[in-house]
């Protein structure tokens, strides 16, 4: 368990699926490094895989920020896209809003917010239609398993 504070930010550009998936993977390299345990590095990298790739197949561009104490990894991303209507539909295991290219594509299978959700202890999703959405993703050092009954 890392006994520091690290931070830092990702950007990330709307469309550019060559790089989707660069940004959880230098954050995975990143905790690894600090000496996090293997599970919880696993829930963090596929929970920001997740928003990253809803910031790429969804926004303009967008913003993956990631602090690290001892207590906690909490990572933050917020975009500039069309905003989610019903967050409470999105979370929701297969709904999708992704355009018929980027299902053609393997992508957009409308698993992302309820990956975010089983990978996270807390998740806060804030949206606004036609200016972005943010989500906050925290995961515990201390204490268990992600929260799965909500």
């Amino acid at each position: 368990m890392t006994k520091q504070h690290c931070e830092g930010s990702f950007h990330l550009v709307g469309g550019e699926f060559p790089l989707a998936g660069a940004a959880s993977s230098e954050l995975k390299t990143i905790l690894t490094g600090l000496g996090i345990s293997a599970e919880m590095v696993r829930r963090a990298a596929i929970a920001t895989f997740e928003a990253e790739m809803n910031v790429i197949i969804h926004a303009a561009a967008g913003v993956i920020h990631y602090s690290v104490t001892p207590e906690k990894i909490q990572i933050t991303v917020s975009d500039m896209g069309p905003g989610i209507p019903d967050i409470e539909l999105a979370m929701t295991e297969g709904y999708s809003t992704a355009p018929d290219w980027v299902r053609e594509m393997g992508w957009g299978a409308g698993m992302g917010l309820p990956n975010i959700k089983k990978n996270s202890d807390q998740l806060r999703v804030e949206s606004v239609v036609g200016e972005g959405t943010t989500i906050e993703i925290v995961i515990n050092m201390k204490g268990g398993d992600a929260d799965e009954g909500e």
